[in-house]
């Protein structure tokens, strides 16, 4: 009997086998290490980014002078961070971003005018984000600043 035949397709066989053990280890090693840590990693800088945009949005909204006023922007925002939705929170003079992933949320502080009274309201990143200013509901309570979710409310 003569087996030669057989070599070629056995050793063809091996090297395939070896080749897809390779793919199979290096792509483990990327999407259960390597990548992960990237994706959460560049969450932390987006997150950093769109908190402190959304800042700069309320402070600019509000105006340097005057206690009597009534104004609208429209702020936009990315849908997701690291692939999940996420929440902007404000309360007193500090505004969150709240993520399922713990290492992508942040906090930063506001700095608003001392005639600003009230800084309050949520965002969700899957629905338009509103900054309306408007005068306190008591004489002297200063600006309230509000974080709503939805479209600009028509001017009265």
């Amino acid at each position: 009997m003569d087996n030669r035949g057989v070599s070629p397709v056995i050793g063809k066989v091996l090297e395939a086998g070896l080749v897809v053990l390779y793919i199979g280890m290096i792509t483990t090693t990327l999407y259960g290490g390597v990548v992960p840590e990237y994706r959460t990693a560049v969450g932390d800088e987006v997150s950093d980014r769109v908190l402190s945009k959304a800042a700069e949005r309320i402070q600019q909204a509000v105006p340097a002078n005057g206690t009597a006023v009534r104004g609208q922007m429209r702020v936009t925002l990315p849908r997701t961070i690291r692939g999940t939705a996420y929440e902007i929170h404000a309360e007193n003079r500090t505004l969150t971003l709240v993520h399922s992933n713990e290492q992508v949320s942040e906090a930063t502080h506001i700095a608003v005018p001392e005639h600003v009274g009230t800084i309050r309201g949520t965002w969700s990143s899957t629905e338009p984000a509103v900054i309306v200013v408007r005068s306190g509901e008591t004489e002297g309570a200063g600006l309230v600043v509000e974080l709503k979710r939805g479209q600009r409310e028509r001017a009265p």
